[in-house]
């Protein structure tokens, strides 16, 4: 019984290496970034929040484009897939409060970590964790790594964050780093559930998930530009809703 339970456990650990790896490109970005960013002006960090910004817009420009153009599985280019799911997804995340719970964490993460007078630590922890959390690689990856071991998805993931992190710690604050825990608790938890979730990841619903995150990024490039105009936390549920649209008889 020790010896099984042994193996168990060393299997968990060995498909839980792209969660690791990733993990760890993140904090190591954000410590690069921190490193970096205490030697840079006001007007410096400002330029970089504005880049990081319109970086993440094209991002998410590019990837809700690919899918809308040159999908066929989205009739009418999935926009009424994008307005169903936002809009049933904005209104479960408002009555969850999910911003507030999220930022509610970042407080208490940055009075433990000894990070109370900062005043971008909260901003910058849940905007770098959107940034890195929301995406089809984290999903695909995770349940990749937790089926077959192959965790090459969630390496290249791994180094799209630690230069993605490293930047926008340059510019919102060593916050950034610790999206490295959300990180960890999603990745690894799909992992560990991979042949559970694996039944719902189906191609159309991918393709779904894609479409619903790559608006989601492109609403965290917006309030990097433009300051905080969307509560993209408590849109989160619309990722939810945008798998379950693919296994309802009806055209997106």
């Amino acid at each position: 019984m020790a010896a099984m339970q042994k193996n168990v456990i060393e299997g968990e650990t060995s498909m839980m290496i792209g969660t690791l790896v990733n993990t760890a490109a993140i904090v190591a970005g954000g410590l690069c970034g921190w490193g970096f960013g205490k030697a840079l002006k006001a007007r410096h960090q400002e330029t970089l929040t504005m880049a990081c910004g319109v970086s993440t817009l094209f991002i998410g420009i590019a990837g809700a484009a690919k899918q809308m153009l040159h999908n066929d599985s989205l009739p009418g280019g999935g926009t009424m897939l994008i307005v169903a799911c936002l809009a049933l997804g904005a209104l479960v995340g408002e009555i969850l409060d999910i911003e507030r719970r999220f930022e509610a964490f970042g407080e208490w993460l940055k009075v433990k970590t000894g990070n109370a007078k900062d005043k971008s630590f909260v901003n910058g922890f849940v905007t770098a964790s959107l940034t890195v959390c929301i995406g089809a690689m984290a999903i695909v990856g995770s349940i990749q790594d937790g089926i077959s071991g192959d965790w090459s998805t969630l390496g290249a993931k791994s180094v799209l964050d630690l230069i993605i992190v490293m930047v926008m710690t340059c510019s919102l604050g060593k916050g950034c780093a610790f999206s490295a825990i959300p990180v960890f608790a999603l990745e690894g938890g799909m992992t560990l559930l991979a042949q559970a979730i694996k039944p719902l990841m189906t191609d159309l619903a991918m393709d779904y998930l894609s479409l619903v995150g790559s608006v989601l990024i492109f609403c965290v490039g917006l309030n990097l530009v433009w300051g905080k105009k969307v509560r993209v936390a408590n849109l989160l549920p619309a990722l939810a809703f945008a798998v379950a649209a693919a296994f309802l008889p009806l055209p997106f």
